[in-house]
């Protein structure tokens, strides 16, 4: 018998909305500015037309959500239709994030206040940092991401109503403003350079693999919260910016004029349009408290609103990094990329994965850091994904989707087919820089699947039996006795729970968590102890010796992100006694990252069961078991 179970559904909506908020949220805090910065005072008409594209974008992610429960996102939906086009629809992905994590670095130190000449640098060292901090696993990420986007909900909640004065002079603004241009195809450029505003939507259909069940329900109540906060406050905050002293007695200035603005370098941009076209939020928290209160309040609103959205930027940061991570992860795991993407370090993260994804970004702002450059490139990967995803599940004719829903999914995919098709045709740097990412991948993609070819036309060697037969064998079924849990790996930390199960007559049980901190993947992706050889070896190697020792023995394989409460979980549900667990090993710094998981363990342990901890090294047999090897529970 094997116990082999996937990670639990444990996300609720009201975890889920803060952190879809914390991806999708962060847009404002340059789509507002660059709104204004493109198109002056007629920025709200072009706000207002893509808040109707957000509302049917985000209603279609419901239907997606529907389709797909167990996550995946567009490789899942588009897998359904054509590898190729999931492929496709993943490595556009990889655009996307790769520019929100160097976007997102580069504005989170314009919102803390840093000084232009040290913002690359700080941003280059800060993704190297959440490198290393997740190459340790880092448990509290998400715990983090979660606190820091409800004070960021908070926050800008508060904004808006102090921005609820300058409603009035902000709706006159823009009620007398007019198109500078009037050309079609302009206007059209217009509202296809703020489209980035839909950026991070595509996560939620990440999240539903980990939602609680029913998923379509989760899902809208996930949603829609979202979009209203999203939709709602951006219009506010729009409309507020053009009541602002310093930009309402303003027509359309000469710095703003198309023209200029593309023959603009970007050390030429006046200070004053960087701060607002940069720090838009910080603007009109800044300005609106001065006007109700006084400067000095004013002056603290700013170093408040800089501080919660720098911090929030940085989240997303570490967010784009972790699913780029994913996107890999679920590609390698596919054979579309080599398989040496899905190898995973102690603490359960792809670390070659891992690499590429702080390269990447890294090596983006070395060669461009100006917000406006980024945002140039950063509209193409999103978009194409979200039409990929919106395609596949129109095409699809196995999904079980209503007629108008499918109508609508066909409209939608059709109108973001267009906004790509127009970045492709306008912006041709992102069009370079996302051809050579794709490039990049199905050049990748083509090597890997004739490498398997030509494996595969090699005859295999006979298999012969293993760990894994030595596991699969029919255990003792447990008796009423005693029950000891091994969560402990190596044939010393075995071959001791053996000897204390038998002089006990107890059933052991050897628990194997396999720990993956990659959240986002697709169905059937997760690890399986099949394709887990440090698994089957420490499972195999408890096996063997529980059968010379002839006590009954039950292996378990899991594959979760949290390691304590899947040994926590396990011991009090098989009802074992006794818990037998290794000293940790791990550096000052990866304890401080990760969590000393003992630690934890034997703080939330119940009452009478009994901790063990053992150091590794040579076991010869326990004759005594000391008091000083039982650790508090």
């Amino acid at each position: 018998m094997l116990v082999a179970e996937n990670r639990p559904r444990n996300l609720s909506w009201y975890h889920a909305g803060p952190l879809l908020f914390g991806d999708w949220g962060t847009s404002r805090l340059y789509v507002l500015g660059l709104a204004f910065y493109y198109t002056g005072h007629a920025s709200v008409w072009y706000l207002s037309v893509m808040s109707l594209i957000m509302i049917g974008v985000a209603w279609a992610y419901t239907v997606v959500c529907r389709s797909f429960p167990d996550g995946g996102g567009v490789y899942s939906a588009a897998r359904q239709v054509s590898p190729t086009l999931a492929v496709l629809g993943a490595t556009l992905l990889l655009c996307d994030y790769i520019v929100t994590a160097s976007l997102s670095a580069i504005e989170a130190f314009h919102y803390l206040g840093v000084h232009e000449s040290r913002v690359v640098i700080l941003s280059v060292a800060t993704i190297l940092l959440i490198g290393v901090i997740n190459w340790f696993g880092a448990r509290n990420a998400g715990r983090v991401a979660l606190v820091v986007a409800i004070l960021a909900i908070v926050l800008s909640a508060l904004i808006a109503l102090a921005c609820i004065p300058w409603l009035k002079a902000g709706i006159e603004t823009v009620r007398h403003a007019t198109i500078e241009d009037k050309n079609p195809w302009h206007m059209w450029e217009s509202l296809v350079r703020i489209v980035l505003a839909l950026s991070g939507l595509e996560a939620v259909a990440n999240m539903t693999g980990l939602m609680k069940n029913p998923v379509p329900k989760t899902a809208k109540r996930t949603i829609w919260p979202v979009l209203v906060e999203v939709v709602l406050l951006n219009l506010i905050f729009g409309i507020a910016l053009n009541a602002m002293p310093a930009l309402r007695e303003q027509t359309t200035p000469d710095y703003l004029t198309y023209e200029i603005r593309q023959q603009m370098a970007p050390e030429d941009v006046p200070a004053e349009v960087k701060e607002y076209r940069d720090t838009a939020m910080k603007v009109v928290a800044t300005q609106t408290v001065t006007h109700m209160f006084g400067a000095n309040l004013g002056n603290i609103a700013g170093i408040v609103t800089g501080i919660v959205f720098g911090l929030l930027l940085l989240s997303a940061v570490n967010t784009a990094v972790m699913a780029m991570v994913s996107v890999q992860y679920s590609l390698a795991q596919d054979g579309e990329l080599p398989r040496m993407a899905t190898r995973l370090n102690y603490s359960g993260v792809p670390w070659i994965s891992l690499v590429i994804a702080c390269v990447a970004p890294m090596a983006l702002l070395i060669i461009e850091a100006d917000v406006k450059a980024l945002s140039e490139l950063y509209a193409i990967g999103v978009v194409g994904a979200i039409a990929i995803n919106l395609l596949s599940c129109a095409w699809n004719k196995k999904l079980e989707v209503k007629p108008y829903e499918r109508a609508g999914l066909w409209g939608l995919a059709i109108l973001m087919t267009a906004i790509e098709l127009t970045i492709i045709v306008a912006k041709p740097n992102a069009t370079i820089f996302a051809g050579l990412i794709v490039g990049s991948v199905l050049i990748t993609r083509f090597v890997v699947r004739v490498n398997a070819r030509r494996i595969a036309a090699s005859p295999l060697p006979e298999p012969k039996v293993g760990w894994l037969e030595e596991i699969r064998q029919q255990p003792i079924t447990p008796g009423p006795g005693p029950r000891i849990m091994l969560a402990a790996r190596g044939r010393d930390q075995a071959a001791y729970a053996v000897d204390i199960a038998k002089r006990r007559n107890a059933t052991l049980f050897v628990l194997f968590v396999r720990t993956l901190r990659v959240l986002d993947l697709a169905p059937g992706q997760q690890p399986k102890i099949e394709d887990d050889p440090d698994a089957q070896a420490a499972l195999g190697t408890a096996a063997i010796l529980a059968k010379e020792a002839r006590i009954p023995f039950v292996p378990i394989y899991v594959t979760s992100n949290d390691i304590v409460n899947e040994i926590l979980d396990y011991t009090v549900t098989f009802g074992c006694d006794t818990l037998i667990m290794g000293k940790s090993q791990r550096t000052p710094f990866s304890r401080a990252v990760v969590g000393d998981v003992v630690a934890k363990v034997a703080e939330n342990l119940p009452e009478g069961v009994a901790l063990f901890t053992r150091a590794p090294g040579p076991f010869e047999h326990a004759e005594e078991v000391k008091k000083e090897d039982l650790a508090d529970s």
